[in-house]
């Protein structure tokens, strides 16, 4: 398994998007986006996203260099209407938009339809905290892209639609970034390239039975993802099918479907707060919620645990491991990247 330096993948990635059809401002700021996903351990969401983000630039799915078009603005909403632009593109585009009016009027609301896949969520609370303001996002697949069956069925009716909530916390802002699956899809399809199985408790086949192998989740018809929850997977069906009507609905958008009506992209929901504007302003906010985090670490622990984790640690410690010593790539997703660069003629990096 390859371990490729962060600056060396940065500029492969951005090589590869920019030769795949996008702008180099695009290619630059996604390709970035993606290795910054490798980095925190988001691998689902990371490079390995470059050849289906191509092969949407190529069968025209994916557009590169339109604008975010505002379809109804107040002073603390946004109805944008993405385009079909690059997903980071755009949602960055509309989170500056609501964090200017949550620090002119205290909030900022906004809906996208029509966007291309936007990335990681957490990135966009993670802008929210670096402004010391509150976020939460949510998106489904736009109606195109189903995989999880509600508890007690086998067919896929609604996507794993994830949601990111965010808060300041110091150098630490606490980022909660998941699907409301067992897993992301994502995280399937890199076990599918790699041809390694899943973990028991992520997929069951299309008659409806405990599966670890990856194909299954692609076959005609398809298994399906199951629900967050385990035992009580109503509770994380039931929270993706709210995300699908706030994401999908409220933005004028499209909810799941038997037949898809757009291509694969999402649908977003944004809140962004300035805890300036509201109870006790903004310090405060910020020391209680360093108190919260203070208390909840010094949680007496179970023999033989380690510390106790917040929402953002993980990855803030998985960032830190990766950028000393490389991104690790598995064999079958890393030959993937060097195909792609062969059919765009680029020469392959340097990785040692």
């Amino acid at each position: 398994m390859p371990r490729i330096p962060f600056d060396r993948l940065d500029e492969f990635a951005f090589a590869l998007l920019h030769a795949g059809g996008a702008t180099e401002y695009e290619a630059r700021l996604v390709g970035r986006s993606l290795v910054e996903s490798n980095l925190r351990g988001y691998d689902s969401h990371g490079v390995m996203r470059i050849p289906y983000y191509v092969e949407g630039l190529v069968k025209g799915q994916t557009k590169s260099d339109v604008a975010l078009s505002i379809v109804r603005e107040t002073p603390t909403t946004i109805v944008a209407d993405a385009q079909w632009g690059f997903g980071r593109v755009q949602c960055g585009r509309l989170t500056e938009r609501l964090i200017e009016q949550a620090a002119a009027h205290g909030a900022g609301i906004g809906t996208m339809t029509h966007s291309s896949h936007i990335g990681r969520l957490g990135e966009y609370c993670e802008l929210a905290s670096e402004r010391g303001f509150v976020s939460m996002m949510m998106v489904n697949s736009h109606g195109a892209a189903r995989r999880v069956a509600p508890p007690g069925g086998k067919a896929p009716r609604l996507g794993t639609n994830p949601m990111a909530i965010g808060a300041p916390c110091g150098d630490t802002p606490l980022v909660l970034d998941f699907s409301t699956s067992a897993t992301a899809e994502g995280k399937v399809r890199v076990k599918r390239i790699a041809g390694e199985r899943c973990p028991p408790g992520w997929l069951l086949d299309a008659d409806g039975r405990p599966t670890t192998d990856a194909n299954a989740l692609y076959t005609s018809p398809p298994g399906t993802i199951l629900p967050m929850g385990g035992d009580q997977a109503y509770k994380g069906f039931g929270l993706a099918m709210m995300i699908d009507i706030f994401s999908g609905a409220l933005s004028g958008g499209l909810c799941s479907r038997e037949t898809p009506e757009t291509p694969p992209g999402n649908c977003v929901f944004v809140m962004i707060a300035d805890p300036d504007h509201f109870g006790g302003g903004a310090a405060r906010f910020q020391d209680e919620v360093r108190r919260l985090a203070d208390f909840v670490r010094s949680c007496p622990r179970i023999e033989g645990h380690g510390a106790i984790l917040l929402p953002g640690d993980p990855e803030r410690a998985t960032r830190a491991d990766r950028m000393a010593n490389g991104i690790p790539l598995d064999e079958e997703n890393w030959t993937c990247l060097l195909e792609l660069a062969q059919d765009l003629t680029l020469p392959p990096p340097l990785i040692v």
